[in-house]
């Protein structure tokens, strides 16, 4: 199986992030790639670095908006009196029915409230390069597979599931596998994304909740007291011409192999049904017992079983890495799932 990772994703560094109203260190760091290549390593796996994009190669995916705040938010902050290291969002534009739509302000506090979703997105000067790494590693697998690949893996660091169009958050700030999957659709072909991290896609969904071309379906830990919280629901199944062609499986706290699987068998069927030409893996790790976040209780014989149910569907694949954080057994298990995966 292909792999890419490009080097430059290990300089953003974040400060920190928000939990429960208090500064925590991230446990999205760098060392992370580390271990993820010690997993490809054990595997074998022989690592490629891909070609560099810009922001152009987004702008199928996310707002020049947002692109151009992303490129130049830093600066902008750091002009400001007596401003933060990093910007911080003191206000949010936050919709509710019956208000109006938010104006989008000129003011780079504003835009900062606007395109900063949460308290886990911190930019510096490191991180739109690190996030354009993760998204080239996530269109040279796509690109590969499209070429005739049967599966390829993109190292993508940041990850990108919780950026939607025009928001990051959770760590994340360009969508890799949304880019993945349009990449697919722009060469002519019809592609599922089955998102397996412990955290709902919310940016994935928001970004195809509206398309038929894009199946998305996502097996997380319940919304109702675990991030994202606001979406992720079962009831959420797409909107206009994209309705039915999004499905959520929320699952409780704790949960272990045997019931995962027999979830996945779910997700899968409906992918199937779909008759993808691609289907697009977002890969969370962070399901293992052994995670910081301690949601799901998934072994490493788990994530071998999930590997084989993934190969079975027989479809080419392209995985995208998105969580997962530093753990004795983060290398395992991606080992153990590639090694399963693989045709």
């Amino acid at each position: 199986m292909r792999a890419f990772h490009d080097p430059v994703s290990i300089r953003h560094d974040p400060p920190g992030f928000v939990v429960s109203g208090r500064p925590q260190p991230s446990p999205e760091r760098p060392e992370r790639v580390g271990l993820l290549l010690e997993g490809l390593a054990q595997m074998g796996a022989r690592v490629e670095v891909p070609a560099p994009v810009t922001l152009a190669a987004c702008e199928g995916i996310h707002t020049l908006r947002y692109l151009t705040f992303l490129s130049t938010v830093v600066e902008r902050w750091a002009r400001l009196p007596g401003a933060s290291d990093v910007p911080l969002p003191n206000i949010h534009a936050l919709g509710r029915p019956g208000l109006p739509t938010p104006g989008y302000p000129a003011s780079v506090v504003g835009q900062v409230g606007y395109h900063l979703g949460d308290g886990s997105s911190p930019i510096t000067a490191d991180t739109l390069p690190s996030a354009l790494a993760a998204a080239g590693c996530a269109l040279a697998a796509a690109r590969a597979v499209i070429s005739a690949e049967r599966a390829a893996y993109a190292l993508a660091r940041p990850p990108g599931h919780h950026a939607s169009a025009d928001m990051a958050a959770g760590f994340c700030y360009l969508n890799n596998a949304a880019l993945a999957a349009q990449a697919v659709v722009a060469a002519g072909g019809r592609p599922a994304i089955l998102d397996i991290d412990v955290h709902h896609g919310n940016g994935t969904e928001a970004i195809f909740y509206d398309r038929a071309d894009v199946l998305t379906v996502s097996l997380h830990c319940d919304p109702a007291r675990f991030y994202p919280f606001f979406w992720g629901y079962a009831d959420e199944t797409g909107f206009g011409a994209g309705e039915g062609y999004n499905l959520n499986i929320p699952l409780p706290r704790g949960t272990q192999d045997d019931a995962y699987l027999d979830a996945l068998d779910h997700a899968l069927a409906r992918v199937q049904a779909f008759r993808p030409s691609v289907l697009v893996v977002a890969l969370g790790l962070d399901t293992a017992a052994e995670d910081p976040f301690q949601a799901m209780g998934i072994t490493q014989g788990g994530f071998e079983r999930i590997g084989r149910a993934i190969r079975a569907t027989g479809l080419p694949f392209v995985i995208v890495q998105e969580g997962g954080y530093p753990a004795p057994t983060l290398a395992g298990n991606l080992a153990a799932f590639l090694s399963a995966a693989a045709p």
